[in-house]
């Protein structure tokens, strides 16, 4: 194989006929943002030991937990049924300014069975007493319903560490104590806590750094927890941990793999013989999501889910299509969750456990992140904490250098965004949304939090600028493709230029297939535009560049 490679890429004239057997795989190697390599081909000496992931999963598969933020109690509330009724099997619901208010959670949950659909709070939007009361409104409410407190079921959200992250601020870790307490001694199937790494993935961390982060936290939680009396197996069943699941499917599904063994050693190190499950919640990245073009986000959303559940998450979010344009619609809400009921019942995806183990490349990968996820654990660590590291701009500075190197690949188009930076249609304009957009509702990018970085923006504010531009004027602005030659001479250059200029929200007209300058000339004349780019072969332009 190594052989045939090597024939093929000094054919192709990418490999030097002197170079060494196997040096056409090297030039197929590639390094990740983490510095991980990955080689076009694994073989077992590429795996030294093959770990046993302990999914817990459910004999019917993943959680299909489905987000919802409306702040009319009646709507979601409608919404929330539609959902549990039609493949939902729990609710991931939003308190505060975008979402449910306090007062209202007894409306909303409305004919929700607490003890079979569990009910995952998110305030990561309002300020902390609002989470605090969320919490407790809703351990009311299960309780003036009569639900045994030993089936009640969900997650109450807590998560002061990533409101810093969010926002800059936050209260003490110390400040989920006693729900916390409250929680292990009287509810054992709810969290209390989430450790929830999204806000760096949003603001354009790598799987490292967000492995990193959710590690640092959940370190931290589990300090607070002891010294509060409990004991390291039961703080850490108090823990959910959530994660982001992007298109980019095996590096997904290797870092929800590479999350349980970080967890699982840690949890060693603390002593712990018999250690709980790590509980993982995966979410399709928003910041993936499109406002152009956001059909495609279908796509990228099954991606994702895809991902998720390969890699063994508990539970799975895939957000509505429209998420990055406002609140989504019925229709929307539909289609994301038949697209984790496809994934389920269809193509059977939970039926095997760890359904990556035992490939090379993926047990290869899974090994390499959790090692570089654990040198910048360990960095954190160094500088006191995720607390310190959050204040002091270290975990904004780890970020800041992916960042960079993210907003490089997609500036150039190395990193292609379907629909928007590739293959962008002019004449397609988005639907029409109103209220939050999901990013809106997750509460990320507050002043002095982490930022947000969503690949799309940039090309994206191009193409709202040409259609301002066609509203006031009429017209977008246009460049002239001048076409030297016939077809098969001129077609690969003339599809570069269109679709890079396509992506700025510039229209374009070419000359088609041409036999002399003059019929270009006249082309380019006729068309009216202030500027044309030559399109056509090397040959071409050395012989008619003058």
């Amino acid at each position: 194989w190594t052989a045939a490679v090597d024939a093929v890429l000094r054919r192709s004239g990418r490999l030097d006929d002197a170079a060494e057997p196997g040096a056409g795989v090297d030039a197929l190697t590639w390094t990740t943002l983490d510095g991980v390599r990955v080689a076009p081909l694994f073989t077992a000496d590429d795996v030294t030991e093959l770990p046993a992931l302990d999914t817990a999963r459910r004999a019917a598969g993943w959680d299909v937990r489905q987000r919802h933020a409306h702040t009319d109690p009646a709507r979601a509330g409608e919404a929330i049924l539609a959902d549990l009724a039609n493949g939902a099997t729990s609710i991931w619901l939003a308190v505060g300014p975008v979402g449910s208010a306090v007062a209202d959670l007894p409306a909303v949950l409305d004919g929700v069975f607490l003890d079979l659909a569990p009910v995952v709070l998110d305030a990561a939007a309002c300020n902390p007493d609002t989470e605090l009361l969320g919490a407790e409104a809703f351990l009311r409410l299960a309780e003036a319903r009569g639900v045994d407190p030993a089936a009640l079921r969900g997650t109450l959200g807590l998560d002061p560490i990533g409101r810093r992250a969010r926002t800059g601020s936050g209260p003490d870790p110390e400040s989920v104590v006693p729900l916390a307490l409250r929680v292990a001694r009287d509810l054992p199937q709810v969290r209390a806590i989430v450790v929830d790494a999204l806000p760096v993935h949003v603001a354009g961390g790598s799987d490292a750094h967000e492995l990193a982060y959710a590690l640092a936290a959940g370190v931290e939680y589990l300090r607070v927890l002891v010294a509060a009396g409990l004991d390291v197996a039961t703080a850490a069943r108090l823990l959910e941990f959530r994660l982001a699941a992007t298109a980019e499917q095996f590096p997904t599904i290797a870092k929800l793999r590479a999350a349980r063994l970080l967890w699982g050693r840690v949890l060693g190190a603390g002593g712990v013989v018999e250690a709980p499950p790590q509980i993982l919640h995966a979410v399709a990245a928003p910041t993936m999501y499109t406002r152009r073009d956001p059909y495609t986000n279908l796509l990228r959303g099954t991606v994702a889910g895809f991902a998720a559940g390969v890699g063994g998450a508990d539970a799975v979010t895939v957000p509505p299509f429209d998420a990055a344009l406002g609140s989504p619609t019925a229709f929307s809400r539909r289609v994301a969750r038949n697209t984790q009921s496809l994934l389920l019942r269809e193509a059977h995806l939970a039926r095997v456990a760890d359904p990556a183990g035992g490939s090379w490349f993926v047990e290869s990968l899974t090994d390499a992140l959790a090692r570089a996820a654990w040198a910048v654990f360990q960095e954190l660590e160094a500088g006191g904490g995720v607390i310190a590291a959050l204040d002091s701009g270290l975990v904004a500075e780890q970020v800041a250098r992916v960042r960079a190197a993210r907003e490089q690949e997609v500036a150039v188009r190395r990193r292609p965004l379907i629909g928007v930076s590739e293959f962008a249609d002019l004449h397609d304009g988005p639907p029409t949304r109103t209220g939050p957009t999901l990013l809106d509702e997750l509460g990320v990018g507050g002043a002095g939090g982490l930022p947000v970085y969503r690949p799309a923006a940039g090309y994206e504010d191009y193409r709202d600028r040409s259609d301002a531009l066609l509203a006031d004027t009429g017209a977008r602005p246009r460049v002239f493709l001048a076409t030297l030659g016939p077809l098969a001479v001129h077609a690969a250059r003339a599809g570069y230029a269109r679709n890079l200029l396509h992506a700025g929200g510039i229209e374009t007209e070419d000359a088609g297939p041409t036999s002399d300058d003059a019929e270009v000339v006249a082309a380019f004349r006729a068309a009216q535009t202030p500027v044309a780019v030559l399109c056509s072969s090397d040959a071409v332009y050395a012989e008619r560049a003058e």
